[in-house]
C-alpha cells in the first residue's frame, strides 16, 4: 500500500488555461482525501481518472473562496449525480461547521442533509483526525487568514505537510520537521513578496528549515512563473524539488 498525492489544482484565484484552483488529492486504501477544494476541481478529478464519487473526507485550510468555493459543487455532485451511501467527513481550520452553515442558508438546507450522511467537524491544532486504515490528519495555525492552518497527513508510509497559504512561519517548519513531502505554497516572485504568503526562495528556506525529504511546490499566481521558480528554491533548498502542474503525481515516502 502506498500514500499517493495528486496536485489536482496547483493554481490561484487567477484565472489560468493551465492552472485551476487549489485542490489536492491524497489517497491510501479507502481513505480519499481532498485538501482544498476551489474552482475547477471537479472536472479536474474526472480529468486525471480520481475516484471523486468516493471522496471520504475533505479538508480545508482557509475560507478564502479559491481554497473552497467548489464544494457545494462537490456535495450537489454527490447527491445527484452518484448514488453515494457512504459518509462524507468535511474538516477544517477553526469556522468550518459555522461555514457550512452560513452556505446552507444561501444554497439551501440540502447542503448539511444531502442524502447521504455528512459529519463537519472543526480541527483543533494538537488533536489528530483519524481518517481511517492508520492515517491521521493534524493541523497547525499559519499566517495568512486569522483562521488559516497548514495539514499534516500521517500514514505508516510517511508524512505529507501541506502549507494550504502561508507567510514565512520558523513554528510551521518546526511542526513539520522531517516531513517526506512537503507541499508548498509559492505564490509570488521575491520581487513581490508579502509576508501573507511564500516566494520560491522562501518556499526553500521552509524546506530546508524543516528538513523535509522532498519539497513540492504549488500555488503558483502568473507572476511568479516568469521566474526560474525551481532555481530559486533550489538556492535555499538542497533537496529534490518539483514545480506542480495540474494532475502530477507522486508517491509519499518513496
Amino acid at each position: 500500500m502506498s500514500l499517493a498525492l495528486v496536485t489536482v489544482g496547483s493554481g490561484t484565484v487567477a484565472p489560468s488555461a493551465a492552472r485551476t484552483s487549489p485542490a489536492h488529492w491524497v489517497e491510501r486504501g479507502d481513505v480519499r482525501l481532498l485538501m482544498d477544494c476551489g474552482a475547477g476541481t471537479l472536472h479536474r478529478l474526472a480529468e486525471f481518472g480520481l475516484e471523486w464519487q468516493r471522496v471520504s473526507h475533505v479538508a480545508l485550510t482557509h475560507f478564502h473562496t479559491d481554497h473552497f468555493g467548489e464544494l457545494p459543487a462537490l456535495l450537489f455532485a454527490l447527491r445527484h449525480a452518484t448514488k453515494r451511501e457512504e459518509p462524507l467527513v468535511v474538516l477544517g481550520p477553526a469556522g468550518t461547521v459555522r461555514l457550512l452553515r452560513s452556505l446552507a442558508d444561501g444554497f439551501g438546507s440540502w447542503m448539511l442533509d444531502p442524502g447521504y450522511s455528512i459529519a463537519v467537524l472543526d480541527l483543533k491544532p494538537g488533536e489528530p483526525f483519524p481518517l481511517g486504515g492508520g492515517v491521521l490528519l493534524d493541523v497547525h495555525p499559519t499566517p495568512h487568514t486569522p483562521e488559516s492552518v497548514a495539514l499534516r497527513v500521517s500514514a505508516p508510509e510517511g508524512r505529507l505537510v501541506y502549507t494550504g497559504d502561508t507567510g514565512p512561519s520558523d513554528e510551521l517548519a518546526a511542526w513539520a520537521a522531517g516531513c517526506d513531502l512537503l507541499l508548498a505554497e509559492c505564490s509570488l516572485p521575491d520581487a513581490l513578496a508579502l509576508d501573507l504568503h511564500l516566494t520560491p526562495r522562501r518556499a526553500g528556506a521552509l524546506a530546508q528549515r524543516a528538513a523535509a525529504r522532498r519539497l513540492v511546490l504549488t500555488h503558483f499566481y502568473p507572476e511568479v512563473e516568469t521566474v526560474n521558480i525551481r532555481a530559486e528554491a533550489a538556492a535555499a533548498y538542497s533537496g529534490p524539488i518539483a514545480v506542480a502542474r495540474d494532475g502530477d503525481r507522486f508517491e509519499v515516502g518513496k
